[in-house]
Formats: structure tokens, C-alpha cells, sequence
């Protein structure tokens, strides 16, 4: 299996949107990223409490979306790929695979599912990310 050309537009609204986030995430371009949430957009990576929302409510408005990308995509890095893309409605739901080199040099991949939601401007206003942390850790 082949993964998805993120670099090609798309019809669907809620499937640019989530192309256009992995472009800017590639790029590293944080103002492009976050133009495209609507102003009270929530991102929950991963959805449920984790290091990243010890509350686990998400963070809610670009201020708080902003200091995600910060504190964790900037920091974090690594290679993210889009293996299927599935678009419906104003939702599409991607299974993506995350790969980077953990400070000790190992290698983490990571496979999860992103649910973008978009409004009727065709901006983000919910990015649910679908993985376990504890479960991604546990052989580090």
C-alpha cells in the first residue's frame, strides 16, 4: 500500500484542511499550521489525558494550539506520512504513521488515527488524534 499524496489538493474541505496541516507540519511553518484552525478550535493529541493534557480536554483556541506546536510537533520532529485518508462530510479521518529517533537513538513509530472536523470557511475546528502514549512508551 502506497501512502497519500498530501502534496495534491483535494475536493473535500475537511481533507485539504488535513493535507494542508501535514504540509505545514513537513515545512515547519507554524503561522501557515495554525491559520488553519478557526479561532475556537480544539486539537486533542491524543485524545484523553496524556503528558501533552494532563486535564484531557484538549487545548481550545489558537493561543493554546499555538503552544502545542511549541512543546510538542516542534520538538518532537520526525517524519509523519498519511497510509489512508478517508473524507465525509465536513469530517475525514486519516491513519497516519509518525517515525522519529528518541533521544536515546532508538527509533519510535507510531501508527494512529487524525479526525479532522472543519466549518463551513473550511477551517479546523477539531483535530482528535486516536492513540495510546503509555502504550507508544512502553518499550522506552
Amino acid at each position: 500500500m502506497s501512502d497519500v499524496d498530501f502534496t495534491q489538493d483535494s475536493p473535500f474541505p475537511a481533507q485539504q484542511a488535513s493535507f494542508m496541516s501535514m504540509r505545514n507540519v513537513r515545512s515547519k511553518n507554524r503561522e501557515g499550521w495554525l491559520d488553519l484552525f478557526a479561532v475556537d478550535a480544539v486539537l486533542q493529541d491524543p485524545v484523553g489525558i496524556s503528558p501533552f493534557d494532563p486535564v484531557g480536554q484538549g487545548h481550545k483556541g489558537r493561543e493554546a494550539i499555538g503552544a502545542f506546536w511549541d512543546n510538542v510537533i516542534l520538538q518532537n520532529g520526525g517524519e509523519i506520512r498519511i497510509r489512508e485518508s478517508y473524507p465525509a462530510g465536513d469530517e475525514c479521518a486519516n491513519l497516519l504513521r509518525i517515525t522519529r529517533l528518541l533521544p536515546n537513538g532508538r527509533p519510535l513509530e507510531v501508527n494512529f488515527i487524525g479526525v479532522y472536523r472543519v466549518n463551513e470557511a473550511g477551517s479546523i475546528v477539531s483535530l482528535k488524534a486516536y492513540w495510546q502514549f503509555e502504550k507508544a512508551m512502553a518499550d522506552f
